[in-house]
């Protein structure tokens, strides 16, 4: 026992005090994460959506991720991640609650888009503000610390989302406007006017020429094809956010209630045992070693579905799932954060965010797609199939990388 705390404590030693209270911001706006979870059984059941209608409206929920990563590494260049970090919160409170009152397959779809667009502008900034703020040696640490933040507000959002479903789902809409303010509030507070270790001021309009030496993060050819296996990992990967709460629903006939928590679970894992795993892997194996397996692990997780047990199976394959994406998520963050150079932080965590967040317009239409038409025995063939070809992928380009 004393071996293993003295493991967790090494594992966040040398974490700077703004890493935690970037954290602590991220926990009170993740605590709130109770929408997305469970807007394709909202869609489905509350307003009696298709299923390719609810595929589309995710679709719109990436498209508005991906124009939404794109303008916010393009603003955080330009006028810095605080400004940019402070106006996501705090425009997408009175989204959240109006949302409730868009119905209609087109009314929803159009303002799931602009919700996305405005929120995630806040998700390069926040990751350019970890790397200013993080001591070098603990890059990969701070973000583990940021991604543990994310997955214990996810663990808590769901539940209580599964809860308050069963009054109304209205008022999963309005639990999330409150945590976003509360986040904003927090933030405005800690971080107006704290100057970041790293510091470099938003580029000038006259000094907007690119410094020699520094690359362009869309010409960057093996950044780019590394993006693209990013996508395809994504694409797999979040069918947890769309098609796996319906078949934990339709298929193994689970209540709201069972899928928060089970989702929850997910981001408890995460909590207890990222930094513990990201410490004991970041200095025994490379980058390009722990993506592979976290990939293939992953795979594994999904693959496991088709086998016809009970709940605690699910909750084994929850489990392995969430190994895997300890091992890759942190270092995407990592890899694209050491690509950049300062002038290019915010263009180089834009775009790496625009690839997850690409993956959101198809991921959901061709998850509800097969469904559909080939069952969900299909769908987990096809994620862990894609999950195999994408660690093959990572293990190619990361070597020339």
């Amino acid at each position: 026992m004393k071996k293993l705390i003295r493991l967790y404590i090494d594992s966040y030693r040398g974490l700077s005090t703004e890493a935690w209270l970037l954290a602590v911001v991220m926990l009170i706006n993740r605590t709130g994460s109770m929408v997305i979870p469970f807007l394709s059984m909202y869609m489905s059941s509350a307003l009696d959506f298709t299923k390719p209608q609810v595929g589309m409206v995710l679709g719109c929920f990436g498209l508005g991720s991906v124009c939404g990563s794109w303008l916010g590494g393009w603003l955080t260049d330009r006028f810095g991640n605080y400004r940019v970090q402070a106006s996501s919160l705090l425009f997408t409170v009175p989204i959240f609650l109006v949302l409730p009152y868009f119905k209609t397959f087109e009314s929803l779809a159009a303002m799931v888009f602009v919700l996305t667009l405005i929120a995630d502008t806040f998700r390069p900034a926040n990751s350019v503000s970890v790397a200013r703020y993080a001591k070098p040696e603990n890059l990969t640490k701070a973000y583990s610390l940021n991604r543990m933040a994310v997955n214990l507000g996810f663990s808590i959002g769901p539940a209580l989302a599964g809860f308050l479903a069963t009054f109304s789902y209205d008022w999963i809409f309005y639990g999330n406007a409150i945590a976003a303010l509360c986040a904003a509030v927090v933030f405005i507070i800690v971080f107006k006017g704290r100057k970041p270790r790293n510091h470099t001021e938003p580029l000038l309009k006259a000094d907007r020429q690119r410094a020699e030496g520094d690359r362009n993060a869309y010409t960057d050819t093996p950044f780019i094809i590394f993006n693209i296996f990013c996508c395809l990992f994504s694409m797999a990967f979040f069918q947890l956010l769309s098609t796996l709460p319906l078949f934990y629903k339709e298929a193994k006939m689970m209540s709201e209630g069972q899928i928060g928590i089970l989702l929850g679970f997910s981001g408890f894992c995460i909590v207890v045992f990222e930094m513990l795993l990201v410490h004991a892997v970041e200095h025994r194996f490379t980058a390009r070693q722990v993506m592979i397996y976290g990939t293939g692990i992953a795979g594994i997780a999904y693959l496991m579905l088709n086998a016809p047990y009970g709940i605690p199976w699910l909750y084994v394959s929850m489990f392995i799932l969430s190994i895997g994406e300890m091992l890759t998520l942190p270092f995407t963050a990592t890899i694209s954060a050491s690509r950049a150079t300062t002038n290019t932080q915010g263009a180089y965590m834009g775009f790496n965010a625009l690839a997850f967040s690409a993956a959101n317009i198809f991921s959901p239409y061709l998850g509800t797609y097969v469904a559909e038409h080939y069952g969900y025995q299909m769908l987990w063939f096809g994620t862990a199939a894609v999950m195999l070809f994408t660690s093959i992928g990572f293990a190619w380009i990361l070597k020339k990388m």
